[in-house]
């Protein structure tokens, strides 16, 4: 399954590695689509890609961490 999000970061997060935690941890594949980050503001549209199960548990866990996530319209595809 592949969806397409738009990560908004918290100042304090912008330099750790979450996306590289979350792929490695839920087995998901990130694709980086769009980005924008200055020292206090951070914006990302990744396409992810894995199993439904995987991708909610990863994206469950960037929100515990404080990130923003939004499901982008129209580009979730089976």
């Amino acid at each position: 399954m592949k969806m397409r999000v738009k990560l908004t970061f918290p100042q304090d997060l912008i330099r750790e590695p979450v996306i590289f935690t979350m792929a490695r941890q839920f087995n998901v594949m990130p694709n980086i689509r769009r980005a924008r980050v200055t020292e206090t503001a951070g914006e990302m549209v990744l396409e992810l890609e894995g199993e439904k199960d995987n991708l909610e548990k990863g994206l469950s866990f960037l929100k515990e961490k404080g990130i923003d996530v939004e499901l982008v319209e129209g580009d979730v595809v089976e």
